[in-house]
């Protein structure tokens, strides 16, 4: 019984995230994004994707390959570079919160 505790409770850290998004912290971090995808993250811009409503493990991941360099973009890779964790995942969830 101890066993499958320990395991349900390992399972149940590793499945949540380290720190709660903050949508807020998230929405005033996307002024520098907005020039490119817009101000509600609906770009006017054909060729820059809107990140309005997009998934935050979409998002998440994406910025995190730009900032490793998995994916590879010159726009997007300095813009990536500088966000903490905690950025990416606050910006994340703005996106996902829009409609």
């Amino acid at each position: 019984m101890k066993k499958m505790t320990l395991a349900i409770a390992t399972a149940a850290m590793m499945a949540a995230p380290a720190f709660a998004a903050d949508v807020t912290a998230g929405k005033a971090k996307s002024a520098v994004c907005a020039a490119c995808h817009g101000a509600e993250g609906i770009s006017a811009i054909p060729m820059y994707p809107n990140l309005a409503g997009q998934k935050a493990a979409y998002i998440e991941k994406q910025l995190k390959d730009f900032k490793s360099g998995a994916r590879k973009d010159p726009v997007m890779a300095p813009m990536a570079m500088p966000l903490s964790d905690a950025d990416i995942t606050n910006l994340a969830a703005y996106y996902a919160s829009l409609k």
